[in-house]
């Protein structure tokens, strides 16, 4: 099985090729996901929330991610992976570079980091350092205290402006791929065609090059109030192979997200 690399998503991109990729944090499910063709899975330090049970990522810690990542990789080993730099262990160039390192080596192929354009000179520095990255726009869960609240971006006219420029930014500072969480369709529609970079979405509409799901929104194992850009394809007399391949088709035709998953 040919693996899957930065060069073959930016084909993907190139030629218009929808993609899914799926949050994933252990050798078993990233098992799964790998043998049914989801071809990118990010370790997200949202298992502060679906594997700790806390009510943020904010206590997640690089050894959680180091762990969880050489969990994925086991079960994904010709994946495309990306890992979460968690809150506070990315506040100078210097650190992000160590701790960039650390997640590579245990199986990460790409590091995502959360912020504006703060972070531009951090991924210019690991840029240089032949790091790929992946910059997460719009809600930013580790910004949570920050921002008091969830909420949707690009609805205001200072919200379009301010995520465009930081995504062209950060594109020109060296930033591999974008993923772009609530944010209004019409602006991911604008970043995803200005941007020569591949643009993941959740909860941005359809427009973007991919989409990425939690997995326990997606398997519906989340019981919690979903969020209205999740959808559940782990459904009645639906195998758990047919929900990943529905999710996989419906992304690739631009069946989802549809208006009822959409923020305008």
């Amino acid at each position: 099985m040919d693996k899957i690399n930065i060069y073959k998503i930016n084909q993907w991109k190139n030629k218009k090729f929808k993609f899914a990729a799926i949050t994933a944090y252990d050798f078993s499910f990233s098992k799964l996901f790998s043998d049914y063709g989801i071809p990118i899975i990010l370790v997200g330090d949202s298992l502060g929330m679906v594997i700790q049970g806390n009510n943020s990522t904010l206590n997640v810690t690089l050894e959680n991610m180091k762990y969880h990542t050489k969990a994925v990789r086991k079960g994904a080993p010709n994946k495309f992976i990306i890992s979460d730099l968690p809150f506070m262990t990315f506040m100078n160039k210097h650190q992000a570079l160590k701790n960039s390192c650390l997640l590579i080596k245990s199986g990460a192929n790409m590091i995502k980091l959360e912020g504006n354009i703060r972070i531009k000179k951090i991924i210019k520095y690991l840029s240089k350092k032949s790091i790929l990255t992946c910059c997460h726009l719009g809600l930013k869960p580790q910004n949570i205290h920050k921002e008091g609240q969830y909420k949707i971006y690009g609805n205001s006219i200072k919200d379009k402006k301010n995520i465009i420029q930081e995504a062209i930014i950060l594109e020109k500072s060296g930033a591999n791929m974008i993923l772009l969480e609530c944010v209004s369709n019409n602006i991911s529609k604008i970043i995803t065609k200005k941007l020569k970079i591949p643009v993941i979405g959740i909860g941005s509409g359809k427009h973007t090059d991919g989409q990425i799901l939690v997995m326990h929104d997606m398997l519906g194992i989340n019981k919690e109030k979903k969020h209205k850009f999740v959808k559940i394809f782990l459904k009645k007399n639906i195998s758990l192979k047919e929900s990943i391949k529905n999710y996989i088709k419906e992304v690739k035709l631009g069946k989802f997200p549809s208006k009822k998953h959409t923020f305008f």
